[in-house]
């Protein structure tokens, strides 16, 4: 029976796109269909890449690999997904990677998938997947190119746009702008052009995403030659992405002199059915307190609307990232804002640290059958720290997570913090349990967190694939690793979020940044956990 493809709920317009030549699939149906060969393994998986010619970016490397490791994955299935998944960004989602008309600086327009736009987070994160094969080079068909022109056009969108969080293609590509008619009745103030940009949601994530995208390459190349050639630009959208984080971080909602609504610098409405998809008090979102140290956020990673605007991943995504990029400034002489962004870094782990971690209870073992109440009849309760989600300074608290990245589960991934941290230790086992955490969906095809985004009910691959990353359990891993193989519909790549009861309902055929994750975490396990990739999981 063909698969069920459930329509993405947030109503952003999906388009097909060709690739090169008319002969080329539509890679939108070309997701959604089986193809042979199949894997032979009980999962028969499709093959699911293009023709070679077909790809919008080929890379020797990435191929290299993919041969390299026919041999230490013995699963079959296991090695079909991750040849599916590893390279599906520069399969398909490389939507024009050139130069500049004015000063031949590489740019790079990279595409969610199924949606012709660049997302600041993701195609920060879809790059991320092949930091491990990223090595220095001046040729622009290099993986090195690649993340030099993210880095180019997202500092060019956010010096515009910073309180953006997509964007069209750059006028070079010859591309014309994609309507977003989601976007028809948003009313956002800063105003913005819509020729330029897809959406405006502004998501601290989104400016913590391009701080990370330019470490990582400074970190992994140390080609601080680039950083030397594109300093006017590169340096005005750190200044941009300072100044913006500021201007939010220093403006609660009331003055708290005189008590008056202080005038927001930035707003959202949008005419919709869904609550998640607009702001609270005309635009305003809901009140923050003053002097908390933290950054507010209006959308989560999701795109989805805050509950509370202290979003506390994102906050820590942010702390992290700025830590690393003021010793890029460092290197290019810019003291005055080195010594601002780490002193801004230093400040922000102190105040996620002040209203970030929470108090809560948590029931004890006691001695009575239920294990629930003591000889007396009475529950034994004790308290635990934990992170809380989201919060807003006035003791309001979220006590959940949500699938997309940054989220708390993946925290220790981005470095803020390490895996072994208590803290972290004890909110992990609170989010991975449908118990304590509203959005852990529980099932027999996939255990894993979710989020509103697409409702109850729906785990999301990708934070099964944080779990992996996140744990030095072998059996947790490896139970884990065979819920994802059998999640895929056969279609043999990850969805955005799959019935947690049924792998025929799922969102999204063409996620890449959820497929370059998948082939991330099997690199991680080559090397952390090698044995396991040897194991048969049929």
């Amino acid at each position: 029976m063909k698969s069920h493809h459930q329509a993405l709920l947030l109503p952003l317009l999906l388009i097909n796109l060709p690739f090169t030549t008319s002969s080329c699939p539509n890679y939108s149906q070309h997701a959604e269909t089986r193809h042979q060969p199949f894997s032979p393994g009980k999962y028969s998986l499709s093959y699911a890449r293009p023709p070679p010619s077909c790809r919008t970016f080929n890379s020797s490397v990435i191929e290299s690999l993919l041969t390299n490791l026919s041999s230490v994955i013995s699963d079959p299935d296991l090695f079909r997904l991750f040849e599916n998944t590893f390279p599906n960004t520069l399969d398909t989602a490389i939507r024009w990677h050139g130069l500049s008309s004015s000063e031949g600086e590489e740019l790079t327009f990279i595409i969610t998938g199924d949606i012709n736009a660049l997302w600041l987070r993701d195609s920060a994160n879809q790059l991320q997947s092949y930091l491990s094969l990223l090595t220095p080079s001046s040729s622009l068909d290099s993986l090195a190119s690649l993340f030099r022109g993210v880095i180019n056009l997202q500092a060019r969108y956010l010096t515009q746009y910073p309180y953006c969080n997509s964007f069209q293609p750059p006028p070079e590509s010859g591309i014309p702008p994609s309507p977003n008619p989601a976007a028809s009745s948003d009313h956002v103030f800063p105003a913005y052009d819509h020729d330029k940009v897809f959406e405006c949601k502004y998501e601290l994530d989104s400016l913590a995403s391009f701080l990370q995208v330019s470490s990582q390459y400074y970190e992994t190349t140390h080609d601080i030659f680039f950083f030397v050639r594109q300093k006017e630009k590169w340096v005005a959208a750190i200044s941009a992405v300072l100044s913006t984080a500021k201007s939010v971080r220093d403006n609660p909602t009331y003055d708290p002199v005189t008590g008056k609504v202080l005038p927001s610098p930035y707003s959202f409405t949008r005419q919709t059915s869904r609550s998640s998809e607009t702001l609270l008090n005309d635009g305003l979102g809901s009140p923050v307190a003053a002097g908390t140290g933290l950054i507010r956020s209006s959308f989560r990673p999701s795109d989805d609307a805050h509950l509370f605007q202290f979003l506390i991943p994102s906050n820590m995504l942010f702390c992290r990232c700025l830590s690393s990029v003021s010793l890029i400034l460092s290197a290019l002489n810019e003291t005055a804002l080195a010594e601002e962004a780490s002193s801004f870094s230093s400040a922000l782990r102190q105040a996620i640290t002040k209203h970030g971690i929470v108090p809560v209870f948590t029931v004890s073992n006691s001695s009575s059958p239920d294990g629930t109440k003591n000889g007396d009849g009475q529950e034994e309760r004790e308290i635990e720290t934990i992170y809380a989600y989201e919060t807003d300074g006035y003791g309001s608290i979220a006590l959940m997570d949500d699938a997309n990245i940054p989220s708390l589960l993946s925290s220790p991934l981005f470095g803020y913090l390490a895996a072994t941290d208590p803290v972290y230790q004890r909110t992990r086992k609170r989010l991975l349990s449908q118990i304590t955490n509203p959005y852990f969906m529980k099932g027999s095809v996939l255990n894993a967190i979710g989020g509103p985004h697409v409702g109850p009910g729906r785990g999301w691959p990708m934070a099964s694939i944080v779990r992996i990353m996140t744990s030095d359990d072998d059996e947790e891993i490896r139970g884990e690793i065979k819920q994802l193989l059998g999640s895929t519909d056969g279609l043999g790549l990850m969805h955005e979020s799959v019935d947690a009861n049924n792998e025929k309902e799922w969102t999204r055929g063409w996620f890449s940044w959820a497929n370059g994750l998948f082939g991330q975490m099997i690199l991680d396990l080559r090397f952390r956990k090698p044995e396991i990739l040897k194991e048969s999981f049929q």
